[in-house]
């Protein structure tokens, strides 16, 4: 019989695995050395695990506009809030449609769900509003009749728009005097009113034409009056302010400079609206060392900007302001002090928190629609750990109902089987730990499902091959030629199931929403680490075991016995001999 090939493994030769069993436990100690050295050594819990809070927004339409109602501005607010709230680094934020006009926000227990539902609340429009009066927030108004005693000169230093001090980058206290603020603020109150897309660069001189409708100083005088009545220090009154103002009219607003400091403005029409932010974002500055938010605007947006501050970059304090109003409140008031186009700086006395809070509320600001919390329920710790004690009691009886079935029906070859369902727990495990931080995966109930359904297609998995193996020591093979000669058939096999659970996982995950993709992504997750440890344990343990005597020569117990699988005579090779022919038959000599 000729040798085989240099390089090629015989019909049934054995395989290394050694190696496999090498690479699959360096993958092992990899990941879990990093779980440790990340410090997270559990899963992060969903907020029907964990607890949380779930926020039922619901769509409110401007009168004479039901129509704007629709699936499409719903998924385009689903998305903002969406971003908005994960901006913050909330793990599992979940936001989906519920109905045609509701929208459920769940916000799992821990870092910064307080700051998250409080941005989940602000969902009206974003505005860029020209200041026209500051004041202390139970400040009566400047007189606008009073004479001016002084004025302030706009800086010349070319920073941007920079705001002066105060929580957010808004200012405590103007700089210009009461009476002349008092003036200011009627003359630029009787101007025309700008419309967002109108272009204005005027002086403080030329903004002072009055109107000639007798309309006009009837509602300037109502609007200096609720300015003056107005006490920010009051939540009913902060509550009210602005409500049921277009943006092309001038109005009223809070704005809090710092935890408990309030102040009151006096603002005129929205320039530019939170639909023309590009791009925004809180920074830290390595140079000055310091907090700062930047702004990149839309091209449209970039006109419109460019020429709100050429004009405010020549009025004095505080009229040289913009003020950034969101629901009503103005989150930050910078100063003006060169005209601006396509991107913007605004620095102040920013932390970290405030600066990425701003930049925040500027990127993700801008809804379709304006939203009324329906409600807010809050699930308790302890009965999200009644429903994670459950799921974990419900994946014990599973698993031990499995290994039961394998011991009784395969015997020693549950040993192995038993080791590689430990192999894909830890795996799981750690991955899932890992995946938290990575990418904010949060464990779930229905995520826990996909876990225990996960324990069938591992263990099926090893049924296939156990199978194989018996269906090669029937035919008459001992155990190390019927490992090779399995493997092939059952890796195949398992392949095209592996796919198959995988495809539908794929599918269920996009296709769904919520909760649902939990349970999707875990056995998604738990498939492939199938075929991982099928590949690289499963299959290299039986290669070793076959050497043994006790599965090697079949013991009973190993649950490979040749009699009692009902298996063949050994199979044997004869070699074919060629023998010289046959002549005639001669018979003996006496």
């Amino acid at each position: 019989m000729a040798a085989p090939k240099k390089g090629r493994r015989p019909a049934g030769g054995q395989s290394r695995p050694g190696r496999a069993l090498a690479l699959i436990l360096i993958a092992m100690v990899a990941l879990t050395g990093g779980m440790f050295w990340s410090g997270h050594t559990t899963p992060r819990l969903g907020i029907d695990l964990a607890g949380g809070t779930s926020i039922t927004l619901k769509a409110k339409a401007e009168p004479g506009q039901e129509s704007a109602v629709n699936e499409t501005n719903m998924n385009t607010a689903v998305g903002i809030i969406e971003r908005r709230v994960n901006g913050l680094g909330v793990s599992e934020a979940e936001v989906q449609t519920q109905g045609r006009e509701n929208i459920i926000v769940n916000i799992p227990k821990g870092t910064n769900e307080k700051q998250a539902r409080e941005q989940v609340g602000t969902t009206a429009q974003l505005y860029f509003r020209q200041v026209l009066a500051v004041a202390a927030a139970d400040q009566p108004a400047p007189n606008p009749s009073a004479k001016p005693s002084g004025s302030a000169t706009p800086s010349a230093k070319p920073s941007g728009a920079t705001a002066d001090k105060a929580k957010g980058g808004k200012s405590a206290t103007p700089t210009a005097t009461a009476s002349s603020q008092g003036r200011a603020v009627s003359e630029a109150l009787k101007a025309p009113s700008p419309t967002p897309s109108a272009s204005s660069s005027a002086s403080p001189k030329a903004s002072s034409t009055p109107n000639p409708t007798p309309s006009g100083d009837a509602a300037t005088a109502a609007l200096q009056q609720k300015f003056a009545a107005l006490n920010c220090l009051d939540p009913k009154q902060r509550a009210a302010v602005g409500q049921g103002v277009k943006p092309s009219e001038p109005t009223i607003a809070c704005g809090e400079d710092a935890p408990g400091i309030w102040s009151k403005y006096l603002l005129g029409p929205a320039e530019v609206d939170g639909k023309d932010v590009d791009d925004a974002q809180g920074v830290f500055d390595q140079q000055r060392g310091m907090w700062i938010v930047t702004m990149d605007f839309t091209s449209e947006g970039s006109k419109k900007f460019q020429k709100i501050t050429g004009k405010l970059s020549q009025q004095a304090d505080p009229q040289n302001r913009f003020a950034i109003v969101l629901d009503g409140d103005v989150v930050s008031a910078p100063s003006v002090r060169q005209t601006l186009s396509a991107s913007a700086e605004i620095s102040g006395s920013f932390t970290q928190e405030t600066a990425q809070d701003l930049g925040n509320i500027l990127s993700y600001g801008a809804l379709p629609l304006s939203f009324e919390t329906q409600s807010v329920d809050t699930v308790t710790a302890a009965l999200g750990g009644e429903q994670l004690q459950a799921g974990l009691i419900a994946g014990a009886i599973g698993l031990a109902l499995v290994i039961i079935y394998l011991v009784v029906y395969y015997r020693g070859l549950s040993f192995v089987a038993i080791l590689s369902l430990g192999v894909s727990a830890l795996l799981t495990y750690v991955i899932m730990a890992l995946l938290g931080p990575a990418i904010g995966f949060a464990l779930n109930l229905p995520a826990v499902c996909g876990a225990i359904v996960a324990i069938g297609i591992t263990a099926d998995s090893f049924i296939v091959y156990f199978e194989r193996i018996r269906d090669e020591i029937r035919e008459g093979r001992t155990l190390r030629p019927a490992v090779e000669r399995a493997w092939p058939r059952a890796r195949r096999t398992i392949l095209v199931s592996d796919f198959v659970s995988f495809l539908a996982a794929a599918v269920l995950f996009v296709v769904t929403v919520g909760k649902v993709q939990g349970f999707a992504f875990t056995l998604g997750l738990t498939t492939l680490l199938d075929i991982v440890v099928v590949f690289l344990f499963t299959k290299p343990v039986m290669t070793l075991l076959a050497r043994t005597r006790f599965f090697g020569n079949g013991h009973k117990m190993s649950g490979l016995d040749p009699k009692s699988l009902g298996a063949k005579p050994p199979l044997r090779r004869t070699r074919r001999t060629s023998t010289p022919a046959a002549g005639p038959i001669e018979p003996k000599e006496a």
